[in-house]
């Protein structure tokens, strides 16, 4: 079944994650990428002007940057405020339904974190194995 271009005059149906055709893998895509993960967790904290985001986040490309901003403030996530100075200046923050999914994100964010050292540890046991 074809997923509708709007909610306006079509009842949306049900994601199903394992449907090959199901948009939320698209949104799992955008949340759950390297740096769409990073984005939500640091605007936990405090809205960032872009070059502050480029900076807190070791490693991101403007482009990557840019294109995961953009993918997330599609899906409803970031906001994106443009202040009228000059010259304009641009803050991406998190929209409710961003900082709900921050705030899970945050959770496993910081799972990972605290198990680095198991984690580490298995991954150099199964390098060993395969070696």
């Amino acid at each position: 079944m074809a997923w509708p271009k709007s909610t306006k005059t079509v009842r949306v149906p049900k994601g199903n994650l394992f449907a090959s055709d199901c948009p939320t893998r698209i949104i799992l895509d955008d949340v759950t990428s390297r740096w769409g993960s990073l984005v939500l967790v640091l605007l936990l904290e405090s809205s960032y002007r872009f070059s502050e985001l480029a900076y807190r986040i070791g490693g991101v490309s403007e482009k990557m940057l840019a294109q995961t901003l953009r993918a997330l403030e599609q899906d409803g996530f970031v906001l994106r405020t443009v202040h009228a100075t000059k010259p304009p200046r641009v803050e991406y923050s998190l929209t409710p339904l961003g900082r709900e999914m921050a705030e899970r994100m945050l959770v496993l964010t910081e799972f990972i974190e605290k198990n680095l050292g198991k984690i580490m540890a298995n991954r150099a046991r199964a390098a060993k194995q395969t070696a």
